[in-house]
């Protein structure tokens, strides 16, 4: 993980992501990309809020530059290469552009706008969109050590296969490897977790097998549970196995995991 793709937005996760993208650097001797998007300084042609979009632009011109200013002040205190990338345009189109070329992008899991902590849809839209994993980094994390122990949320999907492979150069840091398994979450799968397992074994990671009962509060209950009880310092997990509309009607483990979690996710579509 040397090329770490960086959000930058002023949102009450923007510390925690920061901290967690210099601590990642230094363990891998990563280079941080601090990616800044602004928005463009005109209006949609025939958009009647186009006029107030070219007025209010200079503001959000204004407290991009101060918010650069006093986030550069901190990173050249700092034992890690960075740069910065401030680019006009929507957040989610200016860092799909870049994850081309990222080894993984650091998002917070709360929305872009103030007031709104619990979910963020922008980090889900990357996470489905982009080629790249996502590493979602919940408000209260003051520090990421992956040589903490790691719990990969499994249930056979491609999707939570994709997160595994992701991971592994991640996971050979860490102390202890944990396969969590909810009984009765796999249905649809034809993967069992020794498969996943016997993958990681060939990557020099041993990896312990572990069937979660079911929670009466769910899925997301039994997997944070199970992996807090295990000291898990974050989570492995495959994001939106179903399609996005069914997860937005019925609900998921996907977005219910993203909604204020309690430990940095690793996603991957």
């Amino acid at each position: 993980m040397r090329s770490i793709l960086l959000h930058i937005h002023d949102d009450p996760c923007l510390d925690a992501r920061i901290q967690v993208a210099l601590d990642l650097a230094r363990a891998c001797n990563g280079h941080v990309i601090c990616l800044q998007a602004v928005p463009y300084e005109y209006g949609i042609p025939g958009d009647i809020y186009g006029p107030m979009a070219t007025q209010l632009y200079p503001a959000f011109r204004e407290n991009a530059a101060k918010l650069r200013e006093t986030i550069e002040a901190r990173l050249a205190n700092e034992d890690v290469t960075w740069d910065w990338i401030s680019q006009g345009g929507m957040a989610q189109n200016r860092l799909l552009l870049h994850a081309g070329l990222s080894d993984i992008i650091i998002m917070g899991a709360c929305a872009e706008n103030k007031g709104r902590t619990t979910y963020s849809a922008l980090a889900a839209e990357i996470a489905i969109s982009a080629q790249t994993p996502v590493f979602l980094i919940p408000e209260h994390c003051s520090s990421l050590d992956i040589t903490a122990p790691v719990a990969i949320a499994w249930n056979g999907s491609p999707e939570a296969s994709r997160a595994l492979r992701a991971a592994v150069p991640l996971m050979q840091h860490a102390s202890t490897v944990y396969l969590l398994t909810v009984t009765g979450d796999q249905p649809e799968f034809d993967l069992p977790a020794i498969e996943g397992a016997s993958y990681l074994a060939r990557h020099g990671i041993e990896a312990e097998m572990v069937e979660l009962p079911q929670s009466p509060d769910g899925i997301r209950s039994a997997l944070i549970n199970g992996a807090k009880a295990r000291n898990a310092g974050w989570v492995v997990m495959g994001a939106y196995g179903r399609t996005r509309l069914r997860e937005r009607i019925l609900g998921g483990v996907s977005r219910s995991m993203m909604t204020q979690p309690a430990l940095p996710i690793f996603l991957a579509h």
